[in-house]
């Protein structure tokens, strides 16, 4: 496994160092894993997050990798753009990330926020953050299935993130967790084809009960929406599989004539007459 599909940029703008926000100091052993955070900020972009430590970079010693947003992958303190350097994201204090992974997350691991809110696309958000996760895990040889770890796992009595920024477009942790393993094997040619997922053929009609997405060829949110359509509008399928993605416990996704999928949630059965 030597490529991986490099759908984004990420854009250097480092912090000022030495300071309290970046010491320069080197990752040593290696990256080791990551943890996934959100900004606890609805609605702050990834460079309002960035100009706000290079404004404050000696106010206090917190700091993360990188931030991504709905339009841009920024990264503040090396680690895809440069040798990985370390970031203070979670307190020594805590000792999970030393049970887990046998060292504190600060010296070894890459520290990746996700930003939220009214201003900013989830979608497109939540697309370049499962990808910059998965391209971290690539780029320093880690296992996605087992690499990654929530603030909130490691300090349960202070955080939530990223469950909340999650939570704001409807997300789970463990739909994160399952989606960078597939974005992983997508990136690096090991994605299963969606021709091999049996949709058994069935017809109908059917009326959505909100504004409902058309996902391009694969039912799941990771896919581009190639349609959104309001709400009481006739949708026809002529398949169903139970293998999509599970949104709110549901896995069912319909497919269309032109092969594109929406979820069953959005939608009732068409009366009759």
């Amino acid at each position: 496994m030597s490529e991986f599909r490099e759908k984004y940029i990420v854009t250097p703008r480092y912090l000022r160092k030495p300071s309290k926000r970046r010491s320069g100091r080197l990752i040593t052993p290696g990256v080791h894993f990551i943890v996934a955070h959100d900004t606890g900020n609805r609605g702050s972009t990834a460079i309002n997050n960035v100009e706000y430590y290079e404004t404050t970079h000696n106010k206090e010693k917190a700091s993360a990798h990188i931030f991504v947003d709905d339009r841009e992958i920024i990264e503040c303190i090396p680690a895809l753009t440069g040798s990985p350097e370390k970031a203070w994201h979670v307190w020594y204090s805590r000792p999970m990330d030393n049970q887990m992974f046998g060292y504190d997350a600060n010296d070894v691991a890459i520290g990746v926020e996700y930003c939220y809110g009214s201003r900013i696309d989830p979608v497109e958000a939540y697309r370049k953050y499962i990808w910059t996760i998965a391209f971290i895990c690539f780029r320093f040889g880690l296992d996605p299935a087992k690499s990654v770890a929530g603030h909130f796992m490691l300090d349960p009595q202070r955080k939530k993130d990223p469950v909340t920024g999650l939570a704001d477009s409807r997300r789970t942790y463990e739909q994160l967790l399952r989606d960078i393993v597939l974005e992983f094997n997508e990136c690096t040619g090991q994605g299963t084809s969606m021709d091999s997922v049996e949709v058994p053929p069935e017809e109908g009609k059917l009326i959505t009960i909100a504004r409902l997405n058309i996902r391009k060829g694969e039912p799941n949110t990771r896919a581009h929406i190639i349609q959104t359509v309001p709400a009481n509008t006739e949708l026809s399928y002529t398949g169903l599989t139970d293998t999509g993605e599970a949104i709110n416990g549901n896995p069912l996704w319909y497919r269309n004539a032109n092969g594109d999928f929406f979820w069953s949630g959005g939608v009732r059965e068409k009366p009759e007459g």
